[in-house]
């Protein structure tokens, strides 16, 4: 009996313990496992009472040196099981991450690669230089950090300078050149008069001739007349009509400064300016239509002072007063005073939403308001408002117009973390396609004269338009760059390059083509004398071009010309920020930096390496490269060229005779936009590798 008790026991087969063994925890009645004897107690083999240390070797004062041998059972469990503690593994790892950023020594120290997870990101519909995590700037410990959007350009050139330095934690470029509300502070307190009718006239003119060209500000001839009602009644304390008129003082000495800024006030205009913000109501509860003429004025001048923020804020309560006044509907006639006071509101609501879009671009917070929800008319022709001088040409503005909505739909549906049903590169083709019938439906007189000189306002719409297109494009063509770091083999040059996807090619040709537009025609207007000296967007254009030459320079289909177009832009914002441009000199540092971190990346490579990539990247009958290195000692910003006539600047051909337009006629991009939805694949960004564990997510947004 008792053998075959024991046979039956030996034979039964060990019952392995299962995740759902796992997840009701431990039995309510377990045999007491038998203890195992410290190594002292098994030496002597006596019985030893299993604690630490045991009776025995306490009594023996052997306490200190009481051992026990270390047991590692082999148990049957799930595979399940396993799973479900790796799970629960990075979820405690992820969440001990953010316990580390939330405290302030983590934040005052180093930035840290945020570790998200992508189980529900589909990274076909997912732009590649986007996670599920947003990304904040670097600050004081004392005050909150500051957001970083992917979309401004300065967030680009920061993933390009992780790029070349392969660190994944290279720091955002904090923004310290704005101007100080101490000394906002100290202008107010200065107490700035009006200045002298004849002045007023002037800054008032120059105003109008700069900034309401594409966009209606104000009703021109009203503007002027009540200026000379002020000046003649001598009716000088109405703070509405100061707060407006200093607004456009600040323009108008702004535009027309032709001297260095002041040690005490860098821009010109400035004073002005916070005299008009200390006189403009914050919660007015019945804002009035010159209420938002001020907030617009105001809000376009923060940018000169490289003020974003305070612009951004102060578009947003635009909107939002618009909202209440009802500027996104149609007034009934019998409420309004004439057609050319109801096409004023329709047309200052359309110059709030244009600013929305396009401000919003520039530093990449979502829009404000949708499309679905305006419900106003477009401009259109009042009888004897054009003529008499009231208002801009129609076409111009319907123009800026809609280009502002096509950035609104880069920014959505490039720039968002939201859920998409398309895939990124036919959101891609989406956009592109109206990119390019908003080109081909531009009126004749809003075209570009390379024959002629074109007008100044034209200019800026072309240059928006392809700035657009390379906001549209530069992830793609950054994650062409990553994607080909490691296929150049240092003995024969790029390999495989032909199996990188031909969208990708193409979408990333027309980002270069685009940049390299933009840079010929403000290099023009600076050989011409005639770019803003102050300007913000100007130097916001050059700066995203060069951005995009410097990694045309770097890629096998791009062309390594671009960098002696990229030492030019580096130039021309180095001179703007000597003069006082703020946002020039910001983006002058991070165009240095990103030079620092291109020499160090060439410095590490061999001579061999540089010149048998290069000679991969130039075609032979445009460059001769003989150099051995970007930013070498030979000319400066570029490779050394075999004689002056293959120096790429400034009578290139590929600079200045091949437009943005063109590049939507090539056959590549013509055969894209062509596609089908079932053509267009995933754009995989599973290819971003720098060496290290978590290389999806390497190049991630993160928190620093």
């Amino acid at each position: 009996m008792h053998g075959s008790m024991r046979s039956f026991s030996m034979s039964a087969p060990r019952r392995h313990i299962t995740a759902d063994d796992a997840a009701e925890g431990p039995p309510l009645k377990r045999a007491r496992k038998k203890p195992v004897a410290c190594q002292r107690c098994h030496t002597h083999k006596v019985k030893c009472s299993g604690e630490q240390p045991c009776s025995r070797c306490r009594l023996a004062g052997h306490a200190d040196t009481c051992e026990y041998v270390s047991r590692d059972r082999k148990l049957r469990v799930d595979e399940s099981y396993i799973d479900r503690l790796l799970s629960e593994n990075r979820h405690l790892k992820r969440e001990l991450e953010h316990s580390r950023e939330a405290s302030p020594a983590s934040r005052a120290g180093a930035s840290r690669p945020a570790i998200s997870s992508q189980d529900d990101v589909d990274p076909s519909i997912q732009n590649p230089l986007l996670s599920e995590r947003a990304w904040f700037q670097q600050y004081d410990p004392s005050a909150p950090p500051i957001y970083i959007a992917e979309a401004a350009c300065t967030a680009f050139a920061t993933r390009l300078r992780q790029f070349l330095t392969k660190q994944p934690t290279t720091a955002h470029l904090a923004r310290t050149q704005y101007v100080k509300e101490s000394s906002m502070l100290n202008l107010q307190d200065t107490g700035v008069q009006w200045p002298s009718l004849t002045q007023a006239r002037l800054l008032v003119k120059i105003a109008f001739n700069q900034s309401d060209e594409l966009y209606h500000l104000m009703l021109r001839k009203s503007t002027l007349e009540k200026l000379e009602e002020i000046y003649q009644t001598g009716h000088f304390n109405d703070e509405a009509l100061t707060c407006k008129y200093f607004a456009l003082f600040a323009f108008g000495q702004v535009y027309s400064s032709r001297l260095e800024a002041s040690a005490d006030c860098r821009v010109p205009g400035t004073a002005y300016y916070a005299r008009a913000m200390s006189l403009i109501p914050i919660l007015p509860e019945r804002p009035s239509i010159t209420h938002l003429e001020c907030l617009v004025l105001l809000s376009l001048f923060s940018y000169f002072l490289n003020r974003r923020h305070s612009g951004y804020i102060l578009i947003g309560n635009a909107m939002r007063f618009a909202l209440i006044i009802g500027l996104t509907h149609n007034i009934p006639e019998r409420q309004c005073m004439g057609p050319v006071e109801r096409e004023h509101r329709v047309r200052i609501w359309w110059v709030i939403y244009m600013y929305d879009r396009i401000l919003g671009s520039k530093t990449g917070f979502p829009l404000q308001i949708q499309d679905a929800d305006i419900h106003v008319d477009m401009p259109s022709d009042v009888a004897g408002g054009v003529e008499s001088g009231q208002f801009s040409d129609i076409e111009d503005l319907t123009a800026s117009i809609q280009l502002a909505r096509v950035t609104g739909q880069i920014i959505e549906k490039v720039y968002t973390r939201k859920k998409h049903t398309e895939t990124f590169l036919q959101r891609e083709q989406r956009l592109l396609l109206s990119l390019k019938q908003w080109m081909q439906a531009l009126p004749k007189h809003l075209r570009l004269r390379p024959d002629g000189v074109t007008p100044k306002h034209i200019i800026s719409l072309h240059l928006q338009f392809n700035q657009c297109v390379m906001l549209a494009t530069r992830p793609v063509l950054l994650h062409a760059l990553i994607e080909l770091q490691d296929i150049r083999d240092p003995a024969a040059g790029w390999k495989n390059h032909d199996n990188v996807p031909q969208a990708v090619v193409t979408l990333s040709e027309a980002c270069i083509q685009a940049g390299r537009h933009s840079h010929s025609l403000i290099v023009k207007e600076w050989i011409d004398g005639s770019l803003p000296m102050f300007g913000y967007f100007h130097s916001q254009y050059l700066f995203s071009s060069a951005l995009v030459l410097i990694i045309s320079s770097l890629l096998p289909f791009g062309n390594l010309s671009d960098l002696g177009l990229f030492e030019t832009a580096v130039e021309i914002l180095r001179s703007m920020s000597a003069h006082g441009n703020l946002a020039a000199a910001e983006f002058y540092a991070n165009l240095e930096r990103i030079k620092q971190c291109l020499g160090e990346k060439c410095n590490r490579s061999t001579t061999s390496d540089v010149h048998n990539s290069t000679e991969q990247m130039i075609p032979r009958n445009t460059v001769s490269a003989v150099g051995t290195a970007p930013f070498g000692p030979d000319i400066p910003g570029g490779t050394a060229y075999s004689s002056t006539a293959d120096y790429p600047f400034p009578s290139t051909a590929m600079a200045t005779g091949f437009t943005t337009e063109m590049a939507f006629q090539k056959p590549t991009m013509q055969e894209f936009l062509a596609l089908s939805d079932i053509d267009l694949g995933p754009l995989d960004p599973t290819g971003i590798a720098v060496g290290d564990a978590d290389a999806i997510n390497a190049y991630s947004l993160w928190t620093e």
